[in-house]
C-alpha cells in the first residue's frame, strides 16, 4: 500500500491537473503542427509531365505517371484534389488512388501520408535530386455501388484532377503542367485544351496551367461526332453505338440557337472556344457539370433519335453553357479559392445555381431546344413541391446551399424534413419573380436581361474569373431598377417560414393549380425514373416495383407509418398495381372510403389504411385572366434572326 501511495505521489507531482476535480485522468490534446504550406501566388520552378495510359478499358483502370520538378531536398508535400469547383463539396477521388510510388533516378523515396489530411503526401527528397516521379493507378468504379462508372466499352469521362497531384504552397494557377493521354485504338477524345497533337492514339498537348487542367476534362469514345455550332462553340458527342449519333439538321440547329441566344444574353464571351461535351449513353454514370470553356454533359442514348419523346431532358446544355458566365467567369467570392484544399462556402448558389435554373429554362425557350410547355410544366412541378414542403418551416433556402457538404447527395428518409439543394429550383423561381418585378414596374422596358449583361458581362473573350459577394448582386440590380433588393432576396432566400414560391407564376399571368392528371414534365420524369409520383395525393413515390419513397413528412403514407423501402403488395385486398391504386385513389373522394393497402417491410406485413380522400393531384400553371402573356415575352428569341 505504501508503494502504491508513492506512486500516485509521484504521478500527481508530474501532472497535477490528471487529479483535480474528478480524480480520473484526464489528458491533454496533442498539438498537431501545421505543416502543410498556404498558397501562395507565386510562379512554380518548372513544369510538371503528367502522363495517363488510358487504354485498359476491360477494367476501368488509368495507369498515371507523372513528373514532379524539385529544386531543394527535404519534405515535399503533393496534394491530391479535394475541393472540386462545380461540386460545391469535398469529393475528390482519394479512395480510388491506389499503388503509389515515388522515385528519383529510378530510386524509391519515402513517402507518408498525413493522418491529419488524407489527401496530402509527404516525400522525402534527397539532395541533387532536380525531378521525382510518381506512379499510381487510379482504379474507377466498375459498378454503381462503387461510384460514378466513367469507362465503359464504348466511351470514358477523364477528370485531370482523380489522376494527378499538385505541389503544395502555390496558387494552382500558378503550376504549369503538361498532359499527354493514350487512349484505346480508334477512339477520339475531345478536350478544351490547346495545341493538341495526335500520334496514333497518344494525344499531347501544349503546357498549361494545373487549374486550367483540371477544368478541361476529356470524353473519349469508340462512337463520335461533332458539330460546329457557331460562336466558336463545338458539339462533340460520343454514344454508346454509332446509330445514336445521327441528328438531323434541325437539332443542330437548335443547339446552334442556344450559343447564339446563350450569346445575346450576356453580350459578351467568356472563352475563345467552347467545348459541349455530350455522352449519350445508358452505360456511363450520369454527369451535370460545368467549366469554363467546356461542359460535361450525358443524356440519354436516344437523346437525337427520340428527339420528340426527351423534351424534358434538353434543359442541361443551356444550364451547363450558362455556368461559363454564371459560376465560373462570376463566382462568389467564397467560393474561389487559389488551391483544391481549401474549404469553399457555398452560401451564393442561388445565384451560381438558382439563376443559372433560370437562365437555362428561359434560354431553351428562346432557342426551340423545350417548348413552352415543358418550361410552364417544370416551374409548375417546383412550385408544386415547394407549396407542399414542411421543412421550409425551419429552414431556409440559403441553408440548403450547405447540403452538399452536409449531405454529399446521399439519399434521405424523409427529405421532405431536411431539405435538399433548393438553392436551385426555388432560386429560379425567385429570379422568375424578379424578372417579372422588374418588367412590370418599368413597362417591359428593364428585365433581369440587362441585369445579365451588367453582372456577368465585362470584356470579351477574358475567361479569367470576377468574384462577388451579396451587396454587389443588390447593388447591379438597382442599377437595374430601383427596389429594395436586398431585402427582396434576405426575405426568400435567407429567411425561412416563407410561403410557397408562386409570385412569379402569378406575375406572368398564371396561377397555380391542381390536376388529376400529371403535367408533361412529370409525366417525362416518371417515365424516366420509372416510377408514380403521389407526392400531392398520397405523399410518397412508388417505384415499378412497388416500393415507397420520397414520403411526404406528415403527409398520409407518413401518417400510416409508410417509410423508404416500405413495399405494396395489394390495394384492396388485390395485388399491386399502378391502375389498381388510381382506382382506389378515386374511390377514397366519396369522403369515407380509405385507401387500403397491404404492405410488407423487412419481411413483416400488416395493413395501412390511408385516411386520404383528395383524389389524385398533380401541378400545373394555367393563365389566369385576360392580360398579357408575360411568359411570352419571357420566351421571345432575343438574338438577331
Amino acid at each position: 500500500m505504501k508503494k502504491q501511495m508513492l506512486v500516485a505521489a509521484a504521478l500527481i507531482a508530474i501532472n497535477p491537473a490528471a487529479f483535480a476535480q474528478t480524480g480520473n485522468s484526464r489528458p491533454q490534446p496533442v498539438v498537431q503542427p501545421l505543416t502543410i504550406a498556404l498558397p501562395a501566388d507565386k510562379p512554380y520552378p518548372g513544369t510538371m509531365q503528367l502522363k495517363v495510359d488510358a487504354t485498359d478499358v476491360a477494367r476501368g483502370i488509368f495507369h498515371v505517371h507523372q513528373t514532379v520538378p524539385v529544386t531543394k531536398p527535404g519534405k515535399l508535400t503533393l496534394l491530391y484534389p479535394e475541393w472540386l469547383p462545380g461540386k460545391h463539396a469535398p469529393r475528390g477521388a482519394i479512395a480510388e488512388l491506389a499503388g503509389f510510388k515515388a522515385s528519383a533516378g529510378g530510386k524509391l523515396l519515402s513517402w507518408t501520408r498525413q493522418p491529419t489530411d488524407v489527401y496530402a503526401f509527404d516525400i522525402d527528397v534527397p539532395a541533387g535530386v532536380k525531378s521525382i516521379d510518381i506512379v499510381f493507378d487510379f482504379l474507377s468504379p466498375t459498378r454503381t455501388t462503387e461510384g460514378r462508372v466513367v469507362v465503359t466499352p464504348a466511351m470514358m469521362n477523364l477528370q485531370w484532377e482523380q489522376v494527378s497531384l499538385y505541389p503544395a504552397g502555390y496558387f494552382t494557377r500558378q503550376i504549369p503542367v503538361q498532359l499527354e493521354v493514350m487512349l484505346p485504338d480508334g477512339w477520339t477524345g475531345a478536350a478544351a485544351l490547346d495545341g493538341l497533337k495526335v500520334s496514333g492514339n497518344r494525344y499531347s498537348y501544349a503546357p498549361t496551367n494545373y487549374e486550367v487542367l483540371v477544368d478541361s476534362p476529356m470524353f473519349a469514345g469508340k462512337y463520335f461526332r461533332k458539330w460546329d455550332l457557331g460562336q466558336n462553340v463545338t458539339l462533340n458527342v460520343v454514344a454508346d453505338e454509332a446509330k445514336y449519333l445521327e441528328a438531323s439538321p434541325d437539332q443542330i440547329a437548335r443547339h446552334a440557337a442556344l450559343v447564339s441566344e446563350t450569346v445575346a444574353l450576356f453580350g459578351v464571351r467568356h472563352f475563345d472556344r467552347y467545348e459541349f461535351l455530350l455522352a449519350l449513353t445508358d452505360e456511363l454514370g450520369g454527369i451535370g457539370l460545368e467549366h469554363h470553356r467546356s461542359s460535361e454533359n450525358s443524356r440519354n442514348r436516344d437523346y437525337f433519335t427520340e428527339w420528340d419523346e426527351n423534351d424534358s431532358e434538353r434543359g442541361l446544355l443551356p444550364h451547363e453553357l450558362v455556368h461559363s458566365w454564371n459560376g465560373k467567369y462570376r463566382r462568389p467570392d467564397k467560393l474561389w479559392t487559389a488551391d483544391y484544399r481549401t474549404p469553399m462556402q457555398g452560401n451564393l448558389l442561388w445565384v451560381y445555381e438558382g439563376q443559372t435554373s433560370y437562365w437555362d429554362l428561359v434560354l431553351a425557350g428562346r432557342s426551340g431546344m423545350q417548348s413552352k410547355e415543358m418550361i410552364l410544366a417544370e416551374w409548375a412541378t417546383n412550385a408544386g413541391f415547394y407549396s407542399a414542403q414542411p421543412g421550409r418551416e425551419w429552414r431556409a433556402v440559403e441553408d440548403t446551399t450547405l447540403d452538399p457538404v452536409i449531405a454529399a447527395r446521399k439519399p434521405k428518409s424523409f427529405a421532405s424534413w431536411s431539405r435538399g439543394e433548393d438553392y436551385y429550383n426555388e432560386g429560379s423561381l425567385t429570379w422568375l419573380e424578379a424578372d417579372l418585378l422588374i418588367r412590370q414596374a418599368t413597362n417591359d422596358a428593364k428585365s433581369l436581361d440587362d441585369f445579365a449583361r451588367i453582372f456577368f458581362g465585362g470584356r470579351d473573350g477574358d475567361w479569367g474569373q470576377d468574384t462577388y459577394d451579396f451587396d454587389d448582386v443588390a447593388q447591379a440590380l438597382n442599377a437595374v431598377h430601383p427596389h429594395d433588393w436586398a431585402g427582396f432576396l434576405r426575405q426568400r432566400l435567407q429567411t425561412p417560414g416563407q410561403g410557397a414560391p408562386v409570385a412569379g407564376i402569378e406575375r406572368a399571368g398564371y396561377r397555380l393549380v391542381w390536376r388529376d392528371a400529371p403535367n408533361v414534365y412529370d409525366r417525362d420524369r416518371m417515365a424516366q425514373a420509372k416510377n408514380y409520383d403521389l407526392t400531392h395525393s398520397l405523399g410518397m413515390t412508388i417505384d415499378k416495383d412497388g416500393v415507397a419513397s420520397a414520403i411526404l413528412w406528415d403527409g398520409p403514407a407518413f401518417k400510416a407509418d409508410i417509410v423508404n423501402g416500405t413495399k405494396i403488395v395489394a390495394v384492396d385486398g388485390v395485388s399491386y398495381s399502378k391502375e389498381r391504386l388510381e382506382a382506389a385513389v378515386r374511390a377514397a373522394t366519396d369522403g369515407k372510403t380509405p385507401v387500403r393497402l397491404l404492405v410488407e417491410r423487412g419481411g413483416r406485413y400488416r395493413q395501412a389504411d390511408l385516411a386520404y380522400h383528395g383524389g389524385l393531384r398533380w401541378p400545373h400553371v394555367e393563365k389566369s385572366g385576360s392580360g398579357p402573356d408575360w411568359f411570352d415575352r419571357l420566351l421571345a428569341p432575343k438574338r438577331v434572326l
